[in-house]
């Protein structure tokens, strides 16, 4: 089993929205990617807690795949690739590391 975890550093306002909107608007997005992309066997987005550090990165996505081949037909799946084009938009940090489970 592969876990995929990704943090991202939302800007302000991109895209004619401010932070919160673009970062409820991907959590959604990337949630429905659930039965949509079949390589994932378990996805969760977190939120970086109100109180919490500003410096802190924004929005973290974890994901479970079952091989690194299925991870990597994740990343090309069209939804996935629709799912990015977004959050790369409105994006200004992002950190990734996959590793065994």
């Amino acid at each position: 089993m592969i876990r995929h975890v990704v943090m991202f550093k939302f800007l302000e306002e991109a895209g004619g929205s401010g932070r919160l909107e673009n970062l409820l608007k991907a959590k959604a997005l990337l949630e429905g990617l659930v039965g949509k992309v079949p390589e994932i066997k378990w996805l969760h987005v977190g939120l970086n807690h109100e109180e919490a550090d500003d410096e802190n990165y924004d929005l973290v996505l974890t994901v479970d795949v079952e091989t690194i081949d299925d991870l990597e037909a994740y990343q090309i799946n069209p939804d996935h690739k629709m799912v990015g084009g977004f959050i790369k938009q409105v994006v200004c940090g992002r950190a990734c590391v996959d590793y065994a489970i």
